[in-house]
């Protein structure tokens, strides 16, 4: 019963930062339509040129940082040890500060050369923008591990939609205005349309700035306010040892070097696709300025849309860790097994039928989203189309990260995504030398690298707990039930676009019958047990409704 529970609750938390997730890529995906409106395919490419930038500088300062407080601060107080977990805390802000700060002065001086180095120099202005968040951003993720690490996932949630309304509205009106007094500073040098866009992009990350400072203000007042009853609870910690403050950041860092060379490698591959990409396609003959189309709509529609289901493995990464890292300390091997099936079973019930719905909807949903670049409306379909495949792998491989971090194996993710990048850039200059089809060739090589990773991570999860994947109900069930989704929901949408002609009514009632179809055919198939069902959030409702409808 008590395992039950954790189980329950494993997910229920995993759902909560799940769902923020994917309200803020949905907000996210809403303002860069009129984003992109604004800015066009050529300012996506110097937004999206920025922002690999900064996100790999991110997370070389920072981005390991919730992962790694989250871990250490649930295995602290699966101990009972509160001021231990009060260390940890003190120790990660100072430790956020001073690189956040470092790689902050890196970013805004060295601009140019990494701007020019990417060739694209005019994206110099957005990467400027960026770079005073990258301090904002490290004291952010420390509070938010922290409170993951408490076992609560709620203030993390909240602060991202935050983060994600805030980032919105600015995003959007400073695009415009920015957009505007580009143009006219391009038309004294001869260039209105590019150096609008750069503007415009530049816009773009102003609200990033501004978002990330409204949760932060967030999470500060919300940490004082808990502080009260945190503080209540040390003081009963009498006789309880607390380690050195210096000790603590010792332990700290060797906790942080591994997830971050993890984290760096797995995600550095889209700064590396995009230098490779556009310096061979220069080589080979293609203009400037459809090599910057082509990685526009890459990174600003097709990246921007497979991010969205994505999410979802990360919320579920970010909430296992705590949750495995206490069951590990206490040596539940069972405990670790139960919580990795339940983790992998839930992200493959989501990201297969996301996987074949993007697919077989892709045109109508660019179509709907992104109705003022209808010129490359066939290039973001075909790329969807080819590409739809790596939602699963990088849910997997996604989640699998987190696993392995979990379980104390922080250095396999490290080894496993240095493997899996290597072989990634053999591929990709492969095909692009090989067979020269420039922007695909990219789309191919994104999801072989997540690919391998699922491969050798599963490998390494099932050396090291002896967990054996379940195959039949974890992967068999949800591709067949997602290959029936997606034949209805194809025969759907053209039939009723044949009829009225109406993009939007016939997208609407497609995705409504592929939802109905998926969750009727993964029933029937028992693809999910009663007793599964009632572990997610408001599983007994849905087992409920499903007994009445007689699919239990």
């Amino acid at each position: 019963m008590g395992s039950s529970k954790k189980d329950s609750n494993f997910l229920v938390q995993g759902s909560i930062l799940a769902a923020a997730s994917i309200i803020s890529r949905i907000i996210g995906l809403v303002y860069r339509l009129p984003m992109t409106d604004i800015i066009g395919d050529t300012g996506n490419n110097y937004y999206s040129c920025a922002f690999e930038i900064y996100n790999i500088m991110l997370i070389i300062s920072s981005y390991s940082l919730p992962l790694a407080v989250s871990k250490l601060v649930s295995a602290a107080m699966a101990k009972k040890r509160s001021k231990q977990a009060y260390q940890i805390l003190k120790g990660s802000l100072l430790f956020a500060i001073l690189a956040g700060a470092a790689v902050a002065l890196i970013v805004y001086f060295g601009a140019e050369f990494f701007t020019s180095a990417l060739q694209t120099p005019l994206s110099v202005f957005a990467l400027k923008i960026l770079a005073p968040v990258l301090i904002v951003v490290a004291i952010l993720g420390v509070l938010r591990g922290f409170f993951q690490g408490l076992g609560t996932m709620m203030p993390s949630a909240v602060s991202q939609i935050i983060e994600q309304i805030v980032n919105a509205i600015v995003s959007v009106w400073a695009a415009y205005v920015l957009f505007q007094y580009g143009s006219k500073i391009g038309e004294v040098l001869g260039d209105p349309e590019k150096y609008g866009a750069a503007y415009g992009a530049a816009g773009g990350t102003l609200g990033t700035n501004l978002g990330a400072v409204s949760a932060l203000l967030f999470l500060l007042f919300v940490f004082f306010v808990y502080m009260r009853v945190f503080k209540r609870r040390m003081k009963k910690e009498r006789n309880v040892q607390v380690d050195g403050f210096w000790y603590t950041m010792h332990i700290l860092i060797i906790t942080i070097i591994p997830v971050l060379l993890s984290s760096t490698i797995y995600n550095i591959s889209g700064i590396i696709d995009q230098g490779l990409f556009k310096n061979i396609a220069v080589l080979q003959g293609y203009s400037v300025d459809q090599i910057d189309v082509w990685w526009g709509v890459f990174s600003g529609k097709y990246k921007v849309l497979i991010n969205v289901p994505i999410s979802i493995a990360s919320a579920m990464a970010a909430s296992s860790v705590p949750a495995l890292s206490a069951s590990y300390s206490a040596g539940d091997q069972d405990g670790v097994c139960r919580q990795i099936n339940a983790a992998i079973r839930f992200i493959m019930v989501i990201a297969m039928p996301c996987c074949v719905g993007l697919a077989v909807l892709a045109k109508p949903i660019f179509m709907l989203l992104f109705p003022g670049t209808m010129e490359t409306l066939d290039l973001a379909t075909s790329m969807m189309v080819v590409g739809a495949i790596a939602v699963v792998f990088y849910s997997i491989s996604t989640l699998s990260n987190g696993l392995l971090q979990g379980i104390d194996r922080l250095k396999v993710p490290v080894k496993n995504a240095a493997i899996a990048l290597v072989a990634h850039v053999i591929v990709l200059i492969g095909l692009m030398l090989f067979f020269r089809i420039n922007i695909y060739a990219v789309v191919i090589a994104n999801a072989f690298f997540a690919f391998l990773v699922c491969v050798l991570n599963s490998i390494s999860i099932a050396r090291h707990t002896g967990y054996r994947q379940e195959i039949k109900k974890t992967f068999i069930i949800p591709i067949i039930c997602s290959g029936i989704m997606g034949v209805i929901t194809y025969f759907a949408y053209n039939g009723l676009y044949t009829l009225y002609k109406n993009n939007i009514i016939s997208l609407v009632i497609a995705f409504l019958l592929a939802v109905v179809a998926y969750a009727i055919t993964l029933l029937l198939f028992k693809g999910l047990s009663e007793s599964e069902i009632r572990r997610f959030p408001k599983g007994y409702l849905i087992v409920k409704i499903a007994k009445k409808l007689h699919l239990l």
